[in-house]
């Protein structure tokens, strides 16, 4: 199978996915007591003709099964309507918070790869020496802390007490460079746990490889211990590396409202949460749809590398 028939096959069985992603997530929404009408009208006194022309005009007056088609129809052409609570267009709320998630997200993963990589190729080729032990109770303790435990104590350190930082996000674009100075404590917050996922599962694999026939063979030939290690046994390693750097991607991106929350960082976590709340239904089903993507883009990008990494997987 080629490369493009692989990736196509891959690409049809992840459209269900995200339906049924979509379909469960707007049941459950509004399984959830009160909407976002209850929400806007609160104690206010509303006559109940007014709330039932509110309804209608978000078409909450109509069954669900009609309105999830309706939200479908209207996806498809890359329109998410306007939020009944705030009366924005989601797509521009949307739009303007996601930025901000994405280059936190993907900071925090180059950071995490840029830590891990390195670190699990050297604890491997020296296992049981004092490298490797450092990094193991390095990876133990970067597991261990919790991202808010660690996000706290970091504000605390550098922002409060030495005064090296901002406490809160400074008033300026994202690509600037104030923004990219605060930008470095939720970095290091959100992926700490990450390098240490990818240190320790990288070591295991290299040792792995390294006691394989192969790796004895490519020595007697007598090639460098540099070739044997990045050539051969690292490319045999990544395998899978690639699966949960992947996956840790997807979840660094969409799984940060705790770490937004802590650096009051303007980002796609804080919009979800403050929706959810106030029963802000397509902002709720915008966000979950990106989550949904993500993760399918994720994985679909994952097959993609493990059938360049290994032409066998394709068959």
């Amino acid at each position: 199978m080629s490369l493009g028939r692989y990736v196509l096959t891959r690409i049809s069985v992840a459209v269900p996915v995200l339906l049924g992603v979509t379909a469960l997530t707007f049941s459950f929404i509004h399984a959830l007591p009160g909407d976002p009408i209850d929400a806007l009208v609160g104690f206010r006194s509303v006559s109940p003709a007014t709330e039932a022309s509110i309804r209608a005009e978000y078409h909450l007056d109509r069954p669900l099964w009609e309105q999830y088609l309706l939200w479908l129809r209207n996806v498809l052409v890359l329109e998410f309507g306007e939020s009944p609570v705030t009366g924005r267009n989601v797509a521009a709320t949307v739009g303007r918070r996601l930025p901000a998630t994405l280059a936190l997200g993907g900071a925090a993963w180059l950071l995490a790869l840029a830590i891990g990589v390195p670190t699990g190729i050297v604890a491997a080729v020296r296992r049981g020496g004092p490298a490797d032990e450092l990094s193991r109770l390095a990876a133990l303790a970067g597991i261990a802390t919790p991202n808010f435990w660690l996000g706290l104590v970091l504000l605390l350190v550098f922002g409060v007490r030495l005064g090296w930082v901002r406490v809160i996000p400074p008033d300026a674009p994202l690509a600037s460079p104030a923004m990219a100075k605060f930008m470095l404590l939720p970095t290091i917050t959100l992926g700490t746990a990450s390098a240490a996922v990818v240190t320790r599962l990288l070591r295991s694999s290299m040792i792995a490889e390294l006691d394989a026939a192969y790796v004895r063979t490519a020595r007697a030939k007598g090639l460098r211990e540099r070739t044997v290690i990045l050539k051969h046994v690292l490319r045999n390693a990544l395998l899978p590396v690639v699966t949960i750097t992947g996956l840790q991607l997807a979840f660094l991106i969409d799984g940060a409202v705790v770490v937004e929350r802590i650096f009051s960082w303007p980002g796609m976590g804080r919009l979800l949460v403050r929706s959810i709340l106030q029963r802000d239904y397509p902002v709720i089903q915008a966000g979950v749809l990106l989550v949904g993507v993500s993760i399918v883009l994720a994985n679909l990008l994952v097959d993609i590398v493990y059938a360049v990494l290994d032409p066998r997987i394709r068959y």
